[in-house]
């Protein structure tokens, strides 16, 4: 995995906008102005993606790529360090599953606006 192929990826889910909210070097990927995942492009080798709690700690324990991310609230957010011991597949499925996590906390007026759900 690369940061332009995850880039791409991420930017292909419907309604995800990016933008540079913290520093000029944290790239954040929204959907309904609600981050799913981080990337810093003075690490373009991680990414940082929301996880159900229960499956963050299941995927910590598979995989040493994944651990609880830094800076960041670990029951809930994991850093995925690219080519690694999880091939592009799992962060590809990671992805889906981060923007999925907060689509559906999202209030059903906007899941319904977004038709995600």
């Amino acid at each position: 995995m690369n940061i332009e192929k995850f880039r791409e990826y991420c930017l292909s889910k419907p309604h995800v906008t990016e933008d540079f909210p913290f520093e000029e070097d944290v790239l954040a990927f929204r959907i309904c102005n609600k981050i799913f995942a981080v990337v810093s492009m003075s690490r373009p080798d991680m990414a940082t993606m929301k996880c159900d709690p229960e499956r963050a700690l299941d995927l910590r324990e598979q995989y040493t790529a994944i651990e609880g991310a830094f800076h960041w609230n670990k029951k809930y957010w994991n850093q995925v360090h690219f080519n690694s011991d999880c091939g592009d597949k799992l962060i590809l499925e990671l992805v889906d599953h981060s923007y999925q996590e907060v689509v559906k906390k999202l209030p059903k007026k906007e899941r319904e606006k977004i038709g995600s759900l």
